[in-house]
């Protein structure tokens, strides 16, 4: 008789090719994107391990970390990878949607309070940074500061079609708001305003005087930067 195979187990694997093993024994923050999202994920397939699938989704995109192409691929997109099914797609989705929640709201308390610029990219920046179209947000504050609500207004370019004072203004009617903050994104990642986004926030602040509504500020979101109109003089 021939030798007794060895049956091959996890185990028997590199720790660097287990991630739940690694994160127990050395905590999370010491696993890389990889192996954090192949613990999300679960499983590899009959020819890659989770950890190799994981690699190879993040190469998917051109940026240094990967989570630009995580935060805007489709489903369908993301079924399209070998090895990626329905339940590992929408899994990843998840995730990504989770991450942006938590990070509109990490650090600032069970009441959020806006005075700076600085405040505001903590709210909004995970959330708007990744997008690929231009969103309006309007950013609802009470006599405090405090952040009563923010909604977005309108997708698309910043003009006078499809941002339009009655549509900004009638919720900051509604719950009886005394300032706003309008903020959009800019999908290039370079936060400086065009000419529509100068014309455009001098008549909404022109609509708030007259509604008694004061506009504290309008902040254009870039990649990780911003610009405050406040902080520039232009409000």
């Amino acid at each position: 008789m021939g030798e007794k195979q060895e049956k091959f187990t996890i185990k028997d694997l590199p720790l660097s090719e287990r991630p739940y093993e690694k994160l127990e024994k050395l905590g999370a923050e010491m696993l890389s994107n990889a192996e954090l999202l192949a613990i999300i994920i679960k499983t590899g397939s009959k020819d890659e391990t989770s950890v190799s699938l994981a690699q190879r989704i993040l190469k998917q995109d051109e940026s240094d970390s990967g989570f630009d192409f995580l935060y805007n691929i489709s489903l369908e997109q993301l079924r399209s990878i070998k090895g990626i099914g329905r339940v590992k797609s929408v899994q990843v989705k998840a995730l990504m949607e989770l991450a942006k929640r938590i990070a509109s709201t990490y650090g600032m308390g069970n009441r959020v309070v806006i005075k700076s610029p600085d405040d505001v990219k903590k709210l909004v920046m995970e959330e708007m940074r990744h997008l690929k179209k231009e969103v309006f947000k309007v950013i609802l504050l009470n006599t405090k500061s405090h952040l009563i609500k923010h909604i977005n207004i309108s997708m698309g370019s910043l003009n006078a079609s499809v941002v339009h004072p009655r549509e900004v203004f009638s919720e900051a009617v509604k719950v009886g708001c005394s300032g706003l903050i309008f903020v959009h994104n800019h999908p290039s990642g370079d936060p400086e305003p065009s000419l529509e986004d100068l014309e455009t926030t001098e008549r909404l602040v022109s609509g708030g005087n007259i509604l008694g509504i004061k506009v504290l500020d309008h902040i254009i979101i870039g990649n990780g930067t911003y610009m405050s109109f406040k902080e520039r003089g232009l409000i």
